[in-house]
């Protein structure tokens, strides 16, 4: 986890950035375009002492998308669970049969459709709730839920597996609208603090990938039974939730938070006009153009990031369609062998642990390197030349393929290598749309910007999970 020092930042109204080489002078103006933000007298810009703020945010990241993360990775537990769906008198059941071979589609597609009405809830809560009652509230949900699903491990379910598999997507869909609440709060939240804490929150979510891969392989090595290795890793991110309510309680105590958090009393102007400071005496003169709602104005903060939206919903959709559907897929050319490698442990290693690893690399990397910027072309077309990793990762040994037969990719490098650039790419070209996107905003609007970056995000993640479940079903 690396921290920059303060000094390697410079400061706008609503961010703080790194400083770039002179050819991307034209970037650097989309985040320089207000004033700086002078604290009033007596209200000096305090230190993030011992780094707790970053590590506090970069907790929290990990906690916002740690349930659904273990969830997915759990594919032993759930290949268990549902495997119980199969008739011994008369042989394999084809509805069990499909619940258990697109259990991933069916998760993928209940994790992000409410998601998409969380959002929209969310957005309109901004100024009507309080961010620490929305995030509390939904920790309080996301916890509550993973409760009854760790329950659920040691209840024989080979009687009612339907029925089990009815109430697991009941929980996700729960789960995946909490977990949005609480994720884009916190992100929106983020919008008013250094851009530097926006990326250790976003860096903490790939972090949650990283740790839930790691549990998984630690759980099936150590235990031979695989309700034991599921009820150990699911408390585990029991037990992280708790920390994390915890670490966001301690946020308010301290007092680089406070400064970031206090209320905005200046009225900003969104066409970039200059703004009085806000120590101005006349400030209680003016009436914020946006006081008057209770709603934040969504026209101005959709076209200032228009394009940062569309390389943030082409990216996931492009990650989505792939992970997990396909890539849990994807068999070792040697399963035949029976050894440990090319069973138990290759798709844990060369999907989740290679993906989600890489994805905090992406992530991580954007705390040195912001390029392209946010007016650059190049940002939109890096993100759509991921288009090229679906042929490929269709062409590895997916199974079971019923219209596509042949496998051009004769080694197990192949989806290792492509899983690892999966990451790498969604990592750090999401990173750097979502870390824009609430900077180049008057900072009233940032929390709303930030759950509208979210919006962008799954919508992303909707679009291409409804599509992995056509594109596995056409292998």
């Amino acid at each position: 986890m690396a921290i920059a020092s303060e000094d390697d930042f410079q400061h706008s109204s609503n961010s703080t950035y790194r400083t770039i080489g002179s050819s991307l002078q034209a970037d650097q103006e989309a985040l320089l375009e207000k004033l700086l933000d002078h604290p009033p007298p007596g209200l000096q810009r305090p230190e993030d002492r011992f780094y707790g703020t970053y590590i506090i945010f970069f907790s929290l990241g990990i906690g916002s998308l740690l349930p659904w993360n273990f969830l997915v990775t759990a594919k032993e537990y759930w290949m268990f669970k549902l495997g119980n769906s199969s008739s011994p008198a008369t042989g394999e059941d084809p509805e069990g049969s499909d619940i258990l071979n697109y259990s991933e589609s069916y998760l993928a597609v209940a994790s992000t459709v409410p998601s998409m009405l969380c959002l929209v809830a969310n957005f309109l809560l901004v100024n009507r709730v309080a961010v620490h009652i929305r995030v509390l509230s939904s920790l309080t949900v996301i916890l509550a839920i993973f409760m009854v699903i760790t329950a659920l491990v040691k209840v024989d379910t080979s009687s009612w597996t339907r029925g089990f598999f009815a109430v697991t997507i009941v929980c996700m869909v729960i789960l995946s609208g909490a977990s949005t609440v609480f994720s884009s709060s916190i992100y929106g939240m983020t919008g008013s603090f250094p851009m530097r804490n926006s990326q250790a929150l976003i860096s903490g979510g790939a972090m949650g990938g990283t740790v839930s891969a790691v549990a998984s392989l630690v759980d099936l090595a150590a235990s031979s039974d695989v309700r034991d290795s599921a009820l150990a890793f699911f408390l585990t991110a029991t037990i992280f939730l708790v920390l994390c309510m915890g670490l966001y309680l301690l946020l308010s105590r301290l007092e680089y938070a406070r400064y970031y958090m206090r209320p905005v009393l200046v009225a900003r102007v969104f066409s970039g006009e200059q703004e009085l400071p806000q120590d101005s005496p006349s400030v209680p003169l003016v009436a914020s153009r946006f006081s008057d709602s209770h709603t934040p104005p969504l026209r101005p903060i959709l076209k200032k990031t228009a394009s940062l939206g569309f390389c943030v919903t082409y990216v996931f959709f492009i990650t989505s369609l792939i992970y997990p559907a396909v890539c849990t897929n994807i068999e070792s050319l040697n399963k035949d062998s029976g050894s440990l490698w090319t069973t138990k442990f290759f798709v844990p290693l060369t999907t989740f642990l290679l993906y989600n690893f890489a994805d905090l690399c992406g992530r991580q990397l954007t705390a040195w390197i912001q390029v392209p910027g946010p007016n650059s072309k190049a940002l939109p077309g890096f993100v759509l030349l991921r288009t090229c990793l679906i042929p490929l990762f269709v062409l590895c040994n997916y199974q079971p393929r019923v219209h596509l037969k042949t496998v051009v990719f004769q080694s197990d490098v192949y989806p290792a290598l492509l899983s690892s650039l999966l990451g790498l790419s969604n990592g750090y070209l999401s990173t750097l749309a979502l870390l824009y996107g609430p900077k180049i905003v008057p900072r009233e609007l940032a929390e709303a910007t930030g759950v509208v970056m979210s919006f962008y995000l799954c919508l992303g993640l909707t679009l291409g999970s409804a599509c992995s479940t056509l594109l596995v079903h056409l292998i």
